[in-house]
C-alpha cells in the first residue's frame, strides 16, 4: 500500500487534472487505485474534483465517494478551507481526515491524495497543509507549470519541503496554460536544474499540451511507479 500526496505551487496549477490522469495511468497498469481530496470548497454535496478524477479514470462515482470518504469535508463557500468551514459553523478536524484516509488505505493498493491550493494553505486556524503532510511523511508529487511566476513559486515550495524534510517523489510540469515556446523550454530547464539541487532523486514528469479530448492525454512519466 502506498499513499502519495498531490500538491501544487498554487491554486489552478492543474493538480486535479494531474491527479485524475495519474489514477488512470495506474488503473491502466491494473493497480487498485483511488483518489481522495482532503477538502473542497464551492460545492454543495459531492466534491467536483472527485467527479473530475472519476471521469478521467473512466468511472462513475464510487460508493466511497457517495459516502463522503474520499472527500471528508465539502463546503459551499469558495474560499480557503478554514474560512469556508467557519462560515458553516464548523472546522476541519485532522482526526476526521486521518480516519477517512486509513479507511481508504485499507481497501486500495495505491491512494492519490489531492490537497487544497499550495503547501501553506490553512486547514484550520492551528494547522496548515504542510503541517499535515509533514506529520504523515507522505511522499509528495508537486504540480507546476511554465506560467509567469511559476519558477519563484516552485522554488519556494521546494525550499519549504527541504527545510521540513518532506519527501518529494516527483515534479510534474504542466504545459497548460500554453506559454511562448522559449518560456516553456527555459522554465522547464531552470526547474530541472534546481530540482537536482534540492531533491536529486526526485522524478520528472510532464503533462503535454491538452487537446479537446482530455481523457486521451498521456502523462510523460519515465521511471515513475516502478517497483
Amino acid at each position: 500500500m502506498a499513499t502519495y500526496f498531490i500538491t501544487a505551487i498554487d491554486t489552478d496549477a492543474g493538480k486535479t487534472f494531474v491527479t485524475g490522469l495519474l489514477a488512470k495511468y495506474l488503473k491502466d497498469q491494473q493497480q487498485e487505485v483511488i483518489t481522495m481530496k482532503l477538502s473542497q470548497t464551492g460545492c454543495d454535496t459531492v466534491s467536483e474534483d472527485i467527479e473530475v478524477h472519476r471521469r478521467l479514470m473512466g468511472l462513475d462515482l464510487l460508493p466511497e465517494d457517495k459516502q463522503g470518504l474520499t472527500c471528508p469535508y465539502v463546503f459551499q463557500f469558495p474560499a480557503s478551507p478554514h474560512l469556508a468551514a467557519e462560515m458553516e459553523g464548523t472546522q476541519i478536524e485532522k482526526e476526521q481526515l486521518d480516519k477517512a484516509i486509513v479507511t481508504i488505505e485499507q481497501q486500495y493498493e495505491t491512494v492519490l491524495l489531492e490537497g487544497v491550493g499550495g503547501l501553506m494553505v490553512p486547514i484550520n486556524y492551528e494547522l496548515m497543509l504542510v503541517d499535515y503532510i509533514q506529520k504523515h511523511n507522505f511522499p509528495v508529487i508537486l504540480v507546476t507549470s511554465g506560467r509567469l511566476g511559476s519558477i519563484n513559486h516552485t522554488l519556494l515550495t521546494l525550499e519549504v519541503m527541504k527545510n521540513r524534510n518532506i519527501p518529494l517523489y516527483g515534479v510534474i510540469y504542466n504545459h497548460y496554460p500554453i506559454t511562448a515556446p522559449e518560456i516553456t523550454e527555459d522554465s522547464a530547464g531552470v526547474l530541472k536544474r534546481c530540482l537536482n539541487s534540492y531533491f536529486p532523486n526526485a522524478l520528472w514528469g510532464e503533462v503535454p499540451i491538452v487537446e479537446a479530448n482530455t481523457t486521451a492525454v498521456k502523462l510523460q512519466l519515465k521511471g515513475w511507479f516502478i517497483e
